[in-house]
């Protein structure tokens, strides 16, 4: 009898360090519900390049740079950049926590190629409110594809930390902020007409491409960078069979 309590009062204990470990910091976890980090470590992000904010094929007109400190990936000094990824991805799950100051400016690219725009040549998930810009349509506010697709419901945190999930499989997005669903669409059908900066028109969203880079802008007026922390991500991609 006492042989199979103590057996008993163990196999929780087992589990625990084989699932997370005993170091509490989550490390584990994530590798075994298969996410890892985009930003692992403090310094110059390893991975990533910094690009022209409208041409991510050219480097910026300035020493720009992203870096790492205590876990939180702050925006560029000087403005108007990317922080792109070197890999490319197509279906994922990303999640991760942003924060903006008073007139921030951030926007997340997805399935960017590495030329042009990736507002309007991949797709941008945008970050900001109308302190930045008080003429700014409802797709280009935190939630929507820029210019193209409003949120379905504005609950954007000012100033405070925000946190975003997003899903892409195939044509399927799905965009949580804060736990709230404010996006689900299915790519295939998005036919609405979008302009760039010049007043051209950018291939429609169902056009864009279905694997890319990923990105992180910074935009923010008045000195305050975009924040961002606890970044991860989740590839979703089933193996290419030989």
């Amino acid at each position: 009898m006492k042989m199979n309590r103590l057996r008993l009062l163990l196999t929780p204990l087992v589990l625990l360090v084989f699932v997370g470990g005993f170091h509490g910091n989550g490390a584990e976890v994530q590798t075994a519900t298969g996410f890892v980090p985009l930003f692992p470590k403090d310094g110059i992000p390893e991975g990533w390049v910094v690009r022209a904010w409208n041409d991510v094929s050219k480097p910026p007109g300035n020493s720009a740079v992203w870096k790492l400190e205590n876990g939180v990936l702050h925006g560029s000094e000087p403005r108007g950049t990317w922080l792109m990824s070197e890999r490319d991805y197509g279906d994922f799950i990303l999640e991760f926590e942003f924060k903006l100051g008073p007139t921030g400016n951030s926007g997340l690219a997805l399935r960017s190629p590495m030329n042009g725009d990736p507002a309007f040549d991949g797709i941008e998930l945008q970050m900001a409110d109308l302190r930045y810009n008080p003429q700014a349509k409802d797709s280009e506010l935190t939630g929507g594809l820029y210019r193209a697709i409003a949120p379905s419901k504005q609950i954007y945190k000012p100033e405070e930390w925000n946190r975003y999930q997003i899903t892409l499989k195939g044509p399927r997005l799905k965009v949580l902020l804060n736990g709230e669903t404010i996006q689900d669409i299915n790519l295939d059908e998005q036919t609405q007409e979008v302009k760039r900066h010049d007043g051209s028109l950018a291939p429609l969203i169902k056009d864009r491409p279905r694997k890319g880079h990923l990105g992180f802008q910074e935009l923010s007026r008045g000195g305050d960078h975009v924040l961002i922390r606890n970044a991860r991500i989740k590839v979703l991609d089933q193996p290419e069979k030989i």
